[in-house]
């Protein structure tokens, strides 16, 4: 089969690599029908994971066909259509009853696409599958479902709930892209009183007003002014940081209020400063996580019924063959108005997808 395939800091392969087997009875053989390029996977090639060595195939996202189980696999079936959980959870372990899969210690967590390989191939292996694939109703469609692999269920489980968001609160995004724009979406399921998005492009603070944003800024265009102005002063109940860069983390600490809460998003790479000089006296609550995946079936039946936009947040489709060309895309977002791309399909081309509708 073909698989993306890292190769080291900048570069990733489409190329030949050995169909996966059945490892261990737990093991589902998926057949990948839709998958996705992650923020995450950006960071791997510019070597911020380096757990993630060469030779790895990389993702961990996906919609696929069940092909072959283990002897010990009960809730899915070859021929069943399931969404892949970027999150394994061996289900056994003291975090995976805690409802912490994403700390598994089981042999579970974040483990497709970085200690074994994962997704964005035409076949993958899925550890534990009872627990770690979610059969799909048929009425929805692989390239909705495949952005609740990670993307919802991290913006709502490590912003939103992390972040405590309450009615009528003042929550800032930083950073408008995939993430801080699922975070958007999902925080408004908790009727805040006003949702701020702050990103220096101008493209993605357009999506986050149509996605449901109240107000929004350009990095460079003072939103630690504006938040104070929109406050009397107070600062943000809930800042979310949805970028993974020393600047943006900062930037929320600095926007909260005192007794606000600082929910870090985004994966970082590099160090940043933590000004306890100045946030010891104000009761501020920072929280960081890796995604449990808990919220992931209740995701899954808001967008069965039509409750859950996830349709808005592709701008481009590939077939799968076209891997490189999509992380190229991705990865200048900036010059190719990409917010998140799917590959799977009979595309042929990439497709640009209409802009979403405004949100009521």
């Amino acid at each position: 089969m073909k698989a993306a395939v890292f190769q080291g800091p900048g570069s990733i392969a489409w190329q030949d690599v050995p169909d996966p087997g059945v490892e261990d009875p737990g093991d589902a053989i998926v057949r990948v029908d839709v998958v996705t390029v992650c923020g995450t996977d950006l960071h791997i090639l510019k070597g911020d994971v380096p757990e993630v060595t060469p030779g790895r195939v990389l993702g961990h996202e996906a919609v696929g066909t069940v092909v072959e189980t283990g002897r010990d696999v009960r809730t899915v079936r070859p021929g069943d259509r399931v969404l892949v959980s970027c999150i394994t959870a061996c289900g056994r372990c003291r975090f995976c009853r805690e409802g912490r899969c994403g700390q598994c210690r089981g042999g579970g967590g974040w483990i497709l696409g970085h200690t074994v390989d994962g997704t964005q191939a035409e076949y993958v292996r899925v550890p534990f599958a009872d627990l770690s694939t979610h059969p799909l109703p048929s009425a929805v469609d692989g390239f909705d479902a495949v952005l609740l692999a990670d993307i919802f269920p991290t913006s709502y489980e490590v912003g939103v709930l992390n972040g405590l968001v309450h009615p009528a609160d003042t929550v800032v995004v930083v950073g408008a892209g995939p993430i801080g724009l699922a975070a958007i979406v999902t925080a408004r399921l908790l009727s805040p009183g006003r949702i701020i998005a702050v990103d220096p492009d101008p493209a993605r603070l357009e999506a986050a007003r149509k996605l449901g944003a109240d107000a929004t800024v350009a990095a460079d265009e003072g939103p630690e002014q504006l938040v104070a102005d929109l406050t009397d002063g107070l600062g943000a109940d809930v800042a979310m940081e949805a970028v993974g860069l020393p600047e943006t983390f900062e930037t929320c600490t600095r926007m909260v209020r005192p007794g606000g809460r600082v929910a870090n998003i985004g994966v970082h790479g590099r160090p940043a400063t933590l000004h306890l000089e100045d946030l010891w006296i104000k009761d501020v609550t920072i929280t960081t996580g890796l995604v449990d995946t808990t919220s992931t079936p209740m995701l899954l039946h808001m967008l069965a019924v039509g409750r859950l936009p996830a349709k808005e947040l592709v701008t481009h489709r590939f077939e799968l063959g076209q891997m490189e060309e999509a992380y190229d895309v991705f990865g200048r977002a900036s010059d190719t108005g990409a917010l998140k791309v799917a590959l799977g399909g009979p595309q042929h081309t990439a497709v640009q997808v209409p802009d979403p509708p405004a949100v009521a």
